[in-house]
């Protein structure tokens, strides 16, 4: 199970990272020039810094969890598409989806984790978890 920590916490602190860049990258000039609208900026970013502190906080539940990930899935696809539209080279359009499968592998160990603590213990599921997480 160690093994699988250490896989979730090195995905999780990758898409953690590229989330964080995105954040910065949409108040440069980058942002302007993919054409999309100003208010955007605004709700992704709100809802980049939520996801953010929902992944990174093992004690918020897993179904909170997924719907972090899948913002996230949604953000990258779209992020994707964007780029692509803009003009962007097929390799920097295709980026996005390269951190979209660090993102599904994140989900997955993190259900693998939530699995074998499920398994291995009568503790209530979200209690089981977050101790499984937050346990070295």
């Amino acid at each position: 199970m160690k093994k699988d920590k250490t896989i979730y916490w090195i995905a999780t602190a990758i898409i953690g990272f590229v989330m964080m860049f995105s954040l910065y990258k949409m108040f440069t000039p980058d942002y302007d020039r993919l054409s999309l609208p100003n208010y955007l900026r605004t709700e992704l970013a709100v809802f980049k810094i939520a996801g953010l502190i929902v992944l990174f906080i093992p004690q918020f539940s897993t179904r909170l969890k997924e719907w972090a990930y899948s913002g996230f899935g949604v953000t990258l696809i779209s992020a994707s598409v964007a780029h692509y539209c803009s003009g962007d080279s097929l390799i920097r359009s295709l980026e996005p989806i390269i951190f979209l499968v660090i993102l599904a592998i994140s989900n997955s160990y993190l259900h693998k984790i939530e699995k074998a603590v499920h398994e291995e213990s009568s503790l209530p599921e979200r209690e089981a978890v977050t101790n499984a997480l937050t346990r070295q």
